[in-house]
């Protein structure tokens, strides 16, 4: 019977060591840590390397929800994914542990307060740019793609796919500038 941290954080200006620290000081014989967004499992190595090791008695530690999953489904995806091979989730802020029928309840009623309080700040985000749009404030992120540069070197003969590769952007990309080209020239 082992237990495992597990550490995230989203951007890379992010730093996982208080987590690391708070895990092992909790208990945790090994600590998986990542930069990676938790809004979906793709991408997140380390997350999936426990959820595969973890055996019958183990327990995976989180300091909090959010550090796990930004929704709760995907929580009682992973919570379920535990279950079935006998382990049970920890989550140190919170103080849940599944492997009661409190801890299990509790779980599952922040878990659903985690998300309602999501949803509300995204509305609340949507709303504040729709004002500032409005305002004509916000104009959205900056472009990534130098427009300029993909029809320069259109002109010099390049491809969709070389004119990709040598900028360093999807193909995709490439081909909706070089349409827009072509819809602003008809009108």
């Amino acid at each position: 019977m082992s237990t495992y941290g597990y550490a995230r954080v989203s951007s890379t200006g992010q730093d996982h060591e208080t987590q690391v620290e708070r895990l092992k000081a909790a208990g945790c014989g090994a600590v998986r840590a990542e930069k990676a967004s938790a809004s979906t499992r793709n991408g997140r190595r380390e997350l999936l390397t426990l959820l595969e090791f973890i055996r019958e008695g183990d327990t995976l530690m989180v300091t909090r929800f959010d550090r796990l999953a930004r929704s709760l489904d995907d929580l009682k995806a992973i919570v379920r994914e535990l279950e079935e091979k006998g382990a049970t989730l920890r989550v140190l802020d919170q103080q849940i542990d599944t492997s009661s029928s409190h801890g299990k309840l509790f779980f599952h009623l922040l878990g659903a307060f985690a998300e309602f309080e999501n949803d509300i700040r995204r509305e609340r985000q949507m709303e504040g740019i729709a004002r500032a749009k409005a305002r004509g404030v916000y104009k959205g992120r900056r472009p990534t793609i130098n427009v300029d540069e993909v029809r320069r070197l259109r002109k010099e003969g390049l491809g969709a796919t070389a004119i990709a590769n040598r900028l360093k952007i999807g193909r995709a990309s490439v081909y909706r500038v070089l349409k827009e080209r072509q819809t602003d020239n008809r009108t």
